[in-house]
């Protein structure tokens, strides 16, 4: 059990790194990010948000008009997605919402280098790190501690954390 986890325990830790964030943001299609080159969009006021924008996005009130113009365009358009998500979608976005918002600075840095390097990664890889971390997910609770637990005990050079290189041949160390 052991010699066939060896390959795939960094595996799991590279896509538990990325974390749901991640593997989420992978599934889902987010519109592309703005050209830096283009003039940014002139500033939205609270004020002129449509009641249901202010709605969705009532926990930025306070800070809206100090936002960027750019951070607000997103906001808007994350708004917009917001609206035609199922009920237990917006349960899951508020539950990685929360744990981000837990996250140290430090944390928060990791993640954001992590998903940087996941999105580096070609198609198919991405593709892969995805089902690993789905197939990962579906596992029992005791079953993906037993296995985090395993990982942990590994020597760390058998810990190296993934960057972004194959992962190494079934039973090779």
């Amino acid at each position: 059990m052991r010699r066939s986890l060896s390959w795939i325990l960094p595996l799991l830790l590279a896509a538990l790194l990325a974390g749901p964030t991640a593997a989420s943001l992978h599934a889902q299609n987010f519109p592309a990010p703005p050209n830096q080159n283009m003039p940014p969009p002139p500033p939205r006021p609270w004020s002129s948000l449509t009641p249901a924008q202010r709605d969705v996005l009532s926990p930025l009130r306070d800070k809206w008009d100090t936002l960027p113009p750019r951070r607000q365009q997103n906001m808007l358009q994350k708004s917009e997605h917001w609206v035609t998500l199922p009920p237990e979608k917006r349960d899951e976005v508020r539950l990685r919402i929360a744990h981000w918002q837990a996250m140290t600075p430090e944390q928060r840095k990791e993640a954001r280098a992590n998903l940087q390097q996941f999105r580096q990664l070609p198609p198919e890889e991405r593709a892969r790190l995805h089902a690993t971390f789905e197939h990962f997910q579906e596992l029992p609770p005791e079953q993906r501690e037993k296995l985090m637990q395993q990982f942990r005990q590994l020597p760390p050079e058998q810990r190296v954390r993934f960057q972004g290189q194959p992962a190494p041949p079934p039973g090779g160390q």
